[in-house]
C-alpha cells in the first residue's frame, strides 16, 4: 500500500497502466475502494491511472484540523509532484470536481484536459438539492454504524430503479465502501470544505479543454449544475446521460470510460 508524504500528510495511492497520465479525484467521504474495478481496468489501458484518496479519507491521513478545497487541490498537486508528474490529465468526480476546478485555475500548467463529472461551481449561484437530501448530507452521523450510515446514503446515490433491479452490484458497492470507512469528524472537515466553494465568478478563467458529465437524474448535484458550468467555462463540452444518478460510474463503468477515452484521444 503505496503512501508519500505531501505537506502535511501522507497519501495513500495507486497507480494502473502506463501511458500519459490521468488523475481521478473522489469525491465527499469516499476513497479509491468506491472505483468500479472495470472503469480503472479500461481506461488504464490507455492511460496511466492515478487514484488516491483525499486528506480525511480512506488510507491517506486525517488530520483533525480545518480543510478546504484549495488545500485538497495543492495535496493533489504536491502528489503529482512527488510522483513526479509535470502534467496530467485530471478528473474530478462530486467534491473532486470542486478539487479539479480549483487546480485548473491555480495550476493550469499542470492540466492538459479536466473532467468534471457529477460537480457544480459551489455558492449561491448553484443549484441546490432538495431540502430532505441537504438534509440527509448534513446530518447528525453519531450513533450510527458505518454501514446504516452508507445505506441511508444509497438513495442518494443511485436512482430507485437501479438499486432494485441491481441488488447485486449494490451490495459490492456497500462492501467495498466499507473496507475504509471515513471517521464522523473526517466526513465533517470535508463537508464543511464542499460548503464553502464558490468558484461561478472565475469560471470564465478556466481555459483548460473541459468535458463536463453528468446524470440527468442526479439528485445531489442537479444536472443543471453541470449545464451551469458548460456555459460558463470558455469551450467546454456538456454530455448528459439519460437513467444515471450521482453514482454515475457504478450502473454502466464501460460507457462512462468510453466517454472519458474519447474525449482524452
Amino acid at each position: 500500500m503505496p503512501k508519500v508524504k505531501v505537506n502535511d500528510i501522507n497519501i495513500y495511492y495507486e497507480i494502473h497502466g502506463e501511458g500519459f497520465p490521468l488523475l481521478m479525484i473522489r469525491g465527499l467521504s469516499s476513497d479509491v475502494y468506491r472505483w468500479p474495478l472495470s472503469l480503472v481496468k479500461e481506461i488504464s489501458k490507455h492511460f496511466k491511472v492515478v487514484l488516491f484518496d483525499n486528506r480525511g479519507a480512506g488510507r491517506t491521513d486525517k488530520p483533525n484540523i480545518e480543510y478546504s478545497i484549495k488545500i485538497m487541490a495543492d495535496d493533489t498537486t504536491g502528489l503529482m509532484k512527488v510522483l513526479n508528474i509535470e502534467k496530467a490529465h485530471i478528473l474530478g468526480y462530486s467534491m473532486g470536481g470542486f478539487i479539479g476546478q480549483e487546480i485548473a485555475l491555480n495550476y493550469p500548467e499542470k492540466v492538459k484536459k479536466l473532467i468534471l463529472c457529477s460537480a457544480g461551481c459551489g455558492g449561491p449561484k448553484s443549484v441546490p438539492a432538495s431540502e430532505e437530501v441537504r438534509e440527509g448530507l448534513d446530518s447528525n452521523r453519531e450513533g450510527l454504524s458505518d454501514e446504516e450510515l452508507l445505506r441511508n446514503w444509497l438513495p442518494i446515490y443511485f436512482t430507485e430503479s437501479f438499486i432494485q433491479i441491481n441488488p447485486d452490484e449494490v451490495e459490492e458497492y456497500v462492501r467495498r465502501s466499507l473496507l475504509a470507512p471515513i471517521p464522523p469528524y473526517a466526513y465533517r472537515r470535508q463537508l464543511m470544505a464542499a460548503f464553502s466553494f464558490n468558484s461561478y465568478e472565475r469560471l470564465k478563467d478556466i481555459k483548460t479543454p473541459t468535458l463536463v458529465l453528468s446524470g440527468k437524474e442526479d439528485i445531489l448535484v442537479p444536472h443543471e449544475n453541470s449545464i451551469l458550468l458548460a456555459e460558463n467555462i470558455p469551450g467546454a463540452r456538456l454530455s448528459l446521460l439519460e437513467n444515471l444518478g450521482h453514482g454515475l460510474f457504478t450502473p454502466d463503468p464501460l460507457l462512462i470510460a468510453k466517454i472519458i477515452i474519447e474525449f482524452l484521444t
